[in-house]
C-alpha cells in the first residue's frame, strides 16, 4: 500500500480523534479530513481498532521525534526554559497531537491492546525527566522524575482548556514562573 496516503490518512485519524473526539473517529471522518475517496480509509485500516492503531502508532512516532536528543540542559534556568516551551507546544502547535493523546488515553481505558502501544510512549517520560535533572546538576532520583513527569502531565490538560480563573490557580498563567517553581519544589532538599 501507498505509505504516503497511510500516513495522511493517520494523521487525518489524529486530526479527527483531537476535533470530534473518540466518537467521532470514523472511516468517514477519516476520509474527510484526509481528502480522499469515501472508503479510502477503510481500505488501509478495516475496523475502528485499526483505526485507533493507527493513531496511536503515529503518535508514539511523533512522539519520538520531539524526544530531546543532544546533551540536555546545563542548569536549572535552562531546564526550566526548556519545560516552559514544552507546555507552550502542548497548547500551541502541538495542541491537535495533545488531544488527540489524550483521547486515545481514554480509549485504552477499555481497551488493553491500545494501553499496551501507548504505555511505552508515556514511560518515556518519566526516564527523560530523570535524564533532564540529571543534565541540569539538580538533584534528581525516581521520585523527583514521578513528581516532575506526574506535575507537567496534569497541567497539560488545563493548558488545553484555557480557563482563565484555572490557569491563574495553578500558576499555569506564566509559564515561566509555573517551571521555575516546579522545579524547585521537587527539587528542594529534604529536611528531616
Amino acid at each position: 500500500m501507498n505509505q504516503d496516503r497511510r500516513d495522511r490518512l493517520r494523521d487525518a485519524a489524529i486530526a479527527v480523534l483531537a476535533q470530534e473526539g473518540g466518537r467521532g473517529l470514523t472511516h468517514r471522518a477519516v476520509d474527510a479530513a484526509a481528502a480522499v475517496p469515501t472508503g479510502t480509509a477503510k481500505n488501509y485500516f478495516p475496523t475502528r481498532d485499526a483505526l485507533l492503531r493507527a493513531a496511536a502508532e503515529r503518535c508514539a512516532e511523533r512522539c519520538r521525534a520531539l524526544a530531546g536528543a543532544g546533551p540536555g540542559p546545563a542548569d536549572a534556568a535552562q531546564l526550566a526554559a526548556l519545560l516552559a516551551g514544552l507546555l507552550r507546544d502542548a497548547a500551541g502547535p502541538g495542541r491537535t497531537r495533545v488531544l488527540a493523546y489524550l483521547e486515545l488515553q481514554a480509549e485504552a481505558a477499555r481497551r488493553p491492546w491500545l494501553a499496551a502501544l501507548l504505555d511505552p510512549v508515556a514511560a518515556a517520560d518519566f526516564t527523560a525527566h530523570a535524564h533532564l535533572l540529571r543534565t541540569a546538576g539538580l538533584p534528581g532520583g525516581p521520585a523527583r522524575a514521578r513528581a516532575l513527569t506526574l506535575a507537567l502531565h496534569g497541567a497539560v490538560p488545563h493548558l488545553l482548556t484555557g480557563a482563565p480563573a484555572t490557569l491563574a490557580a495553578a500558576g499555569l498563567d506564566d509559564l515561566d514562573r509555573f517551571t521555575r517553581e516546579l522545579l524547585a519544589a521537587v527539587c528542594a532538599e529534604e529536611t528531616r
